[in-house]
C-alpha cells in the first residue's frame, strides 16, 4: 500500500513540474487567450490576439498575444505564420519565423510577452480581434557549435538579444 502512495505522490510531483508550457503576461486575465493545438496531431499551438489591432495597408504592427512561454535549456519556441493569413487575412509574419529563446520568459523588459510581428499586404486596414488566431508556436530542441562560448544574459524585452 505504501508504494502505491508513494507512486501517486511521485505521480503528482511530475504533474506540477513545468517543462514547458504557456501562462498569462500579469496585465491580461482572459484564459482563453492560452495557446492550445487544435488537433492531435497538430505541431502548433495556435496564439490569439490580445488586443484588437489595427493594421493599415503595408504597416508593420507589433500584434500583442497575451501570452508567455517556458521551456527547457536546449529548447526554442518557433513562431509561424497561419496559412490563410496571406489569403483570408491579408497578412504576413513579417519576419518569416519568430524565435523566442528561454531566456525571454520572465525578462525584466515585458515579462516575456510574445508579440507576432505582422504586415499587412492589401490597400485596405486590417483589423485582428480580440481572440482570433494569429500565429502559430511550435516549440523545438537546438543544437549549439563546437567551442560555443555564450555568457550573456537577456536584459530586456522584444528584440532586444545583443543591444
Amino acid at each position: 500500500m505504501r508504494d502505491i502512495l508513494n507512486f501517486l505522490v511521485e505521480r503528482k510531483e511530475m504533474k506540477m513540474t513545468k517543462i514547458r508550457g504557456f501562462e498569462l503576461v500579469s496585465s491580461y486575465t482572459n484564459l482563453d487567450l492560452l495557446p492550445k493545438r487544435e488537433t492531435a496531431h497538430a505541431a502548433g499551438y495556435d496564439l490569439k490576439v490580445a488586443e484588437r489591432t489595427v493594421i493599415a495597408p503595408g504597416e508593420i504592427v507589433l500584434v500583442p498575444t497575451g501570452v508567455k512561454a517556458y521551456m527547457q535549456a536546449g529548447e526554442v519556441l518557433y513562431l509561424y505564420d497561419r496559412s490563410s493569413n496571406p489569403r483570408k487575412k491579408g497578412l504576413v509574419l513579417i519576419n518569416s519565423v519568430g524565435v523566442i529563446d528561454g531566456d525571454y520568459y520572465g525578462n525584466p523588459g515585458n515579462e516575456g510577452h510574445i508579440f507576432a510581428q505582422m504586415k499587412n499586404i492589401t490597400d485596405q486596414e486590417v483589423v485582428l480581434e480580440v481572440g482570433k488566431r494569429v500565429v502559430q508556436a511550435v516549440f523545438a530542441p537546438f543544437l549549439i557549435a563546437d567551442g560555443d562560448e555564450a555568457d550573456g544574459v537577456r536584459t530586456g524585452g522584444f528584440g532586444s538579444t545583443g543591444h
